[in-house]
């Protein structure tokens, strides 16, 4: 071999030499780029529609849930009482709202959500706090709305929110969300029951139920739980087609959600 060929083959063997050593340092860095240009995956709340909210320590929206949960406090007790003694039991609302919660009892999953949503959009018929009390946004109890066979949306959302509970779905899976209507320009409450992780929508407009990332046209504002009344921090926006018949509509809204 000549001094050309050992020269050759002492390039090779720096060459490769010298490959060796960079290469990790190159495969790292590049990795240490990728890393850093990789973005963070965007955190989600576990509430309906993955939007944070936080606690109302007051206002008009808490005042009307607590006055709510007074008067569940009183039916709870109604409840039992006919539960136990049927026979005895002289409210036939509490017989029926317990009908409806033994049947969706023997149901499992989805279906028993289904059972629920279907059964109190049938007992209730929609009717406006106006018409019926005289005033606007009164928020009614389950066995109050079944004796009068009559109610709001609100009322369909409590009703179904308690019937939920009693029939065996964990309050952590419950809430009752009130969203903006934003081509009607009017407040509109459903119940939301999460099930296998994801969260469906109880609605007296519709018997089927559908995930919360489905809903369109709605912006939620509120949502409520065991805990009490919270507003969304960051929910979008919406897009108003007509702001003067949504201003009018607000007017005579179903459901007053000022929180002040």
């Amino acid at each position: 071999m000549g001094i050309f060929g050992h020269s050759r083959a002492l390039r090779a063997v720096v060459l490769a030499w010298g490959m060796a050593f960079i290469g990790p340092a190159a495969e790292l860095s590049a990795a240490t780029l990728n890393s850093s240009q990789a973005s963070d995956p965007i955190e989600r709340s576990a509430e309906p529609f993955g939007l944070f909210a936080s606690a109302l320590s007051g206002g008009g929206l808490r005042e009307k849930w607590l006055g709510v949960q007074r008067r569940l406090d009183d039916e709870m007790v109604q409840l039992a009482l006919c539960e136990g003694d049927p026979d005895r039991c002289a409210a036939p609302a509490a017989l029926q709202f317990l009908a409806i919660v033994e049947t969706a009892r023997t149901r499992e999953g989805r279906a028993r959500l289904g059972e629920i949503n279907r059964a109190i959009n049938l007992a209730i018929r929609p009717m406006g706090d106006l018409e019926q009390y005289g005033a606007i946004d009164v928020w009614s109890s389950p066995l109050a709305t079944l004796t009068r066979g009559a109610g709001d949306c609100e009322d369909y959302a409590i009703a179904k929110f308690v019937a939920l509970q009693r029939a065996g779905i964990s309050p952590d899976d419950l809430r009752i969300v009130i969203m903006r209507d934003t081509i009607r320009g009017e407040d509109h409450a459903v119940a939301a029951a999460r099930l296998d992780g994801h969260w469906l929508t109880l609605d007296n407009r519709r018997m089927a139920m559908i995930e919360d990332a489905q809903v369109r046209n709605y912006r939620p504002s509120f949502v409520i739980d065991r805990d009490g009344v919270k507003r969304y921090e960051d929910a979008p926006m919406p897009v108003l087609r007509d702001r003067n018949l949504v201003s009018e509509a607000t007017s005579h809204s179903g459901i007053e959600t000022s929180p002040m």
